[in-house]
């Protein structure tokens, strides 16, 4: 049996496209983290990506029985390209019909110098595979997550991208023979 707890990292408090660039995430709200580390298995294996804001929220979160594991790039959020750390408005303004595209039929279509969603699904499907039976915690990220929804699920992309993810929530998955979803975007 394989039991994942995706735990998206703690806020950046960006506000624009943030993927590969590698922003810090803001751990002060210890009480959060406290009741995000009660409710996850006290014996894990815990891995994340290699970004800092997943790393950084991975060792806040790590105890004596929780076997932390490399962190594993395959993990990372959509690379955005040339759309980087660009808001939203700025890129709308620039490439209308290229940024809609990119969201609303999600598939081949990448951002320039950057990835598609079917790159990412091939990419999180890689580190899903490298992942251990038993209880693991993915400290990861926005796209990570709607990634593994999608594989795991059978979900389309459009359902997928339907899902809200709040930083230091936790999303259930269990295979015991089929995937099931148990907590979606929870906040303990």
């Amino acid at each position: 049996m394989r039991h994942l707890h995706l735990v998206r990292h703690g806020p950046t408090h960006a506000k624009c496209m943030v993927g590969w660039t590698d922003l810090p995430a803001d751990l002060s709200d210890a009480d959060s983290l406290a009741r995000l580390s009660r409710h996850l298995p006290s014996t894990a294996a815990l891995v994340s990506s290699d970004l800092a804001r997943a790393t950084a929220t991975a060792d806040a979160l790590a105890t004596p029985g929780r076997s932390r594991l490399p962190h594993d790039p395959a993990l990372r959020e959509i690379h955005f390209g040339a759309w980087e750390m660009c808001a939203f408005a700025q890129i709308e303004a620039e490439a209308p019909d290229h940024i809609r595209a990119f969201w609303e039929t999600p598939g081949d279509i990448r951002p320039p110098g950057g990835e598609s969603w079917n790159d990412v699904l091939a990419r999180i499907s890689l580190a899903l595979n490298r992942l251990p039976t038993g209880d693991v915690i993915v400290v990861c990220h926005f796209g990570a997550i709607l990634a593994t929804l999608q594989l795991c699920l059978g979900l389309t992309a459009t359902q997928a991208f339907s899902h809200r993810i709040d930083n230091l929530s936790v999303t259930d998955l269990r295979h015991d023979g089929a995937w099931q979803l148990g907590a979606l975007n929870h906040l303990p």
